[in-house]
């Protein structure tokens, strides 16, 4: 990181105590810091759940008090609509199962917010990301995991590119969850001991069923089991279900308490396809799969590449091969077989603990 003299950072301040370390240890590192919370959504259509965005601006403002740095709410609502909002029921809509959270990463946060504070004078954007940027001779800026191996949240910027990485900051990629909260609470930090979001990306505490169900009409087909053409039940919508889903079929198990697992989507009829829970059932493993936006930190690759990869967040790493193809696609070969890969869903790829790009399955 530069030196303090010579940078003057955006804090993207969101509520929780992550982002208010971020702007704690930026502030005792002598740069000079503001904040800002971008206001996305705010339930105005009235969608069932908690979307708590009052108090998380509110919780905020607090915490750039405590720490005596400016803030301010950007308003990226129109944005967030078109880039994140809209991508998402699309997606869905088409069958697919998109990932909200590492596009508002790659469109909002480090694309419409982080070209907002370039606009008003401000070096780089901050966030309370559990990631890790470094600088390399050969390869630019670099983007390794988080040194807590519970919070990494490496995955979810798997789609960067190396100039939004390089007005990147991540103040907090060198500390495990207990400390930084210890740090919190040490500095009279007022969410101290809040809870971690689990909703979707600035929406809150939403099921995405309820979500779905808001803005993506029901269309109703066969659930058919894929090995025999039976059909076993009908279904509201192949937007509510992804590959590998076990719960929420609403169809019985068999005699010997077998439960049924999603396998596929047929487009022709709007089918639903389900087999037995098993490693012979029929598009339920992989070891191959083509993705689409391939994106690469550093120099792009022209030859196959034996990688790792993260096919889920939390998922530990496998090994794999990319081979690189025109267009922003590339196939994947793993080295075993992989359960579930949605289409929509995002493949980061690493060599050891270093982030090098992703991709979404295609």
């Amino acid at each position: 990181m530069s030196s303090p003299s010579s940078e003057r950072l955006l804090v993207a301040l969101s509520g929780g105590v992550d982002s208010a370390v971020a702007a704690l240890l930026l502030k005792r590192q002598g740069f000079d810091v503001a904040a800002a919370y971008m206001k996305n959504w705010i339930n105005e259509d009235g969608i069932i759940g908690d979307c708590p965005w009052e108090q998380d601006i509110a919780d905020a403002r607090a915490v750039a008090e405590r720490i005596g740095i400016d803030f301010q709410v950007v308003n990226l609502m129109r944005d967030y609509r078109s880039h994140v909002v809209d991508y998402l029921l699309d997606e869905y809509a088409r069958g697919l199962t998109p990932n909200p959270d590492v596009m508002c990463n790659r469109e909002i946060k480090f694309g419409v917010f982080r070209r907002w504070a370039k606009d008003h004078g401000f070096a780089a954007v901050a966030t309370g990301h559990y990631a890790q940027r470094r600088a390399s001779a050969e390869r630019g800026w670099e983007l390794w995991e988080g040194a807590d191996p519970n919070k990494d949240q490496s995955y979810f910027l798997a789609l960067l590119s190396q100039e939004q990485l390089g007005d990147a900051r991540f103040p907090i990629g060198h500390l495990e969850k207990p400390a930084l909260r210890g740090l919190a609470r040490e500095a009279g930090l007022p969410n101290a001991d809040k809870k971690d979001s689990q909703g979707i990306c600035f929406i809150g505490q939403v099921r995405m069923q309820d979500f779905l169900r808001a803005y993506v009409p029901d269309r109703p087909g066969p659930i058919v089991r894929a090995e025999d053409g039976r059909r076993l039940g009908t279904h509201l919508g192949l937007h509510y279900y992804t590959l590998g889903q076990r719960r929420g079929i609403r169809i019985p198990s068999n005699t010997d308490g077998k439960a049924y697992v999603v396998v596929g989507k047929r487009a022709e009829d709007h089918a639903l396809l389900v087999a037995f829970e098993d490693p012979e059932a029929p598009g339920l493993f992989t070891d191959r799969v083509r993705v689409r936006n391939l994106q690469w930190l550093g120099p792009a690759p022209t030859a196959p590449l034996a990688l790792e990869g993260r096919v889920r967040y939390r998922d530990p790493r496998v090994a794999l091969q990319v081979t690189p193809e025109s267009g922003g696609f590339g196939e994947v070969r793993f080295d075993r077989p992989q359960r579930g890969l949605a289409r929509g869903q995002v493949l980061a790829l690493y060599q050891g603990q270093r982030l090098v790009g992703g991709g979404i399955y295609s």
